[in-house]
């Protein structure tokens, strides 16, 4: 085993500072660790510290600022104005006017951003060894690879430099990383994140990710960044009928044992254990058949597609610059030789894939996957840059091309202690699901990814634990907090099947505060939920006891007359204990 040299970021959230201090621990910290192939382009202390100074007095101006006291580590295919962008070659650069419209809602929202990282050449790779900035060293052990291509940033997030890292992920770049160097790695679904900005790779799979030492920072940048932007027509919003939740119940897809033959033995076995521990902390697992997900994966190099890469760089790499990392300027160039009748033959198949895929996890809250196959050395992809690579992506490269999202995590350690990472994986939109299981996996909170959505107060029936609860679920309604009305409504237990109340406003002052709970879901959830609403229940506004007005359940007059008047016992929940008593 290798002399393990540099010790990684402990996997929580950074304690908030202000923007100054922050920016002071990092930089810092830069010189603690002395990793300079993490940069490419730092910004100078003066200007680092200006900015973070223009944070700080927002803040005490009354700004709320969910990002201030964190700084934040670029990825040099990122626009960051008035920064150069290389796209790890020397000869590519140039300085861009605008901020990349990602970056830009990281700013606004108070975030400092240190500078701009190394990756392999044109986010092509994941090993983080292809720059001619030089290789990207693993965070805990030198001599083994950080993963690419996003391996700077990943690196600034795991040694404690940064609190946030973006990177960017075609074809895995923005997971692989996190995996080898234990931190958290989320890849929204395509255009979720806008790519407004990004030196593209393969324009139709790109997509802006992030790194984070934590699944709630992870969470919070990307609800930061999330929305549709004007300057990027691939961009999309969150669809009205979001899932907003997983199950209460999990039930996870996991691999069949042949579909795991790419792992190297510790990783296998580690698998396996994060599987078993997954079970056991109650979420029901089964085997399902990946294999056309795998070789949907060829496609994204072997197949027509990577005639995208062609299209993006190929005819600056043409003129063979000096910068030029060989082993990309080769991939780029046998991008080239793709007929259109093969991309339209690949489209196809992606096509049907992509619905095998859905069908494949209907009913399932994820996929369960390892993030890559093992952790090379620096050496070993040295002797075979081409193969070790190819097989990293054994488990990442098909799910831009189908349209998923997911979310890295650490998983259980190998045997011998060091970080192995798992994936959930997902259909597109189901962001906020894969969030919540990877929660679960790390025996965390699960954090909010997802920004929309509609509150909706229930004050019987569907509580939590109550006979139609199932309804909220199926919408994928994510529960908030228990509340309390103002004392200006009265309950009453109507004759209904199943047995339910009635909430009826009254003056203030003639009613009681009545316990409830309140959830979130789509939209269109709400929409659904309105129209099989049976009477004599109504939705309506409600006033909370905090002074907030929430959708929430009713019932009319007519009916609460003629029904027991429950009041008194402060809940529905109240009055049923009461009665099994």
């Amino acid at each position: 085993m290798s002399t393990k040299m540099y010790t990684a970021a402990a996997p929580v959230s950074p304690a908030r500072v202000s923007a100054t201090d922050r920016v002071l621990a990092a930089l810092r910290r830069i010189g603690e660790v002395e990793r300079p192939e993490v940069w490419i382009t730092l910004r100078g202390a003066d200007d680092l510290l200006a900015e973070a100074a223009a944070v700080d007095a927002r803040v005490a101006a009354g700004e709320s600022l969910p990002l201030a006291g964190l700084v934040v580590a670029v990825k040099d295919n990122v626009d960051v104005a008035g920064i150069p962008t290389t796209a790890a070659c020397p000869e590519f650069a140039y300085v861009p006017e605008e901020t990349a419209s990602g970056v830009e809602r990281l700013i606004a929202a108070g975030a400092v951003v240190l500078g701009k990282t190394n990756l392999d050449q044109f986010a092509t790779g994941l090993v983080g060894t292809r720059s001619p900035y030089g290789t990207v060293r693993c965070a805990w052990d030198p001599e083994k690879v950080s993963g690419g291509s996003s391996s700077g940033s990943a690196v600034a997030v795991a040694l404690g430099i940064a609190d946030i890292g973006l990177g960017t992920d075609t074809a895995g770049s923005g997971r692989v990383p996190a995996a080898l160097n234990g931190i958290v790695g989320v890849k929204a679904t395509l255009g979720v994140i806008p790519a407004h900005g990004v030196v593209p790779a393969c324009v139709d799979y790109d997509c802006l990710t992030v790194f984070a030492p934590s699944l709630d920072l992870a969470a919070t940048a990307v609800r930061v960044m999330a929305g549709p932007e004007s300057r990027d027509t691939r961009s999309r919003a969150w669809p009205a009928d979001v899932r907003l939740a997983a199950s209460n119940a999990l039930r996870v897809a996991v691999p069949r044992a042949e579909d795991l033959e790419a792992l190297c033995d510790d990783y296998r076995d580690a698998f396996a254990r994060t599987v078993a521990t997954t079970r056991e902390a109650g979420a029901e697992i089964v085997e399902v058949d990946i294999s056309p997900l795998l070789d949907a994966a060829l496609l994204l190099y072997d197949g027509a597609v990577v005639a995208q890469r062609y299209a993006a760089v190929g005819e600056f790499l043409s003129r063979a610059p000096e910068g030029a990392d060989p082993t990309v300027a080769a991939i780029v160039a046998d991008a080239k030789k793709p007929a259109a009748y093969e991309l339209v033959e690949d489209l196809d198949t992606l096509t049907h894939v992509k619905a095998f895929a859905a069908e494949l996890l209907t009913g399932f809250d994820g996929l369960l996957l390892p993030t890559t196959t093992e952790h090379p050395t620096i050496a070993a992809v040295e002797a075979d840059p081409v193969a070790v690579n190819r097989r990293m992506g054994t488990y990442t490269n098909f799910c831009n091309l189908l349209d998923m999202a997911a979310v890295a995590v650490p998983g259980a350690p190998t045997a011998g202690g060091d970080p192995f990472g798992v994936m959930v994986v997902v259909p597109a939109f189901a962001d906020q699901v894969a969030v919540d299981v990877a929660a679960a996996l790390n025996d965390v909170d699960a954090p909010r990814v997802v920004e929309s959505g509609v509150e909706l107060a229930v004050f019987g029936a569907h509580l939590r634990g109550q006979p139609l609860h199932f309804q909220l679920e199926k919408l994928g309604a994510r529960f908030v907090e228990e509340v309390h009305t103002s004392d200006a409504y009265r309950l009453a237990a109507l004759n209904t099947t199943p047995p339910k109340p009635g909430l009826v406003r009254h003056a203030p002052g003639e009613g009681a505060a009545i316990t409830g709970e309140l959830f979130r879901l789509s939209e269109a959830g709400l929409g659904r939920f309105l129209a099989a609403l049976p009477a004599p229940m109504t939705l309506t506004s409600v006033e909370l006891a905090d002074g907030r007005w929430v959708v929430g359940f009713g019932c009319t007059q007519d009916a609460a007359k003629d029904a027991v008047d429950i009041t008194g016992f402060g809940g529905w929940k109240a009055y049923r204990a009461s009665r099994s008593r």
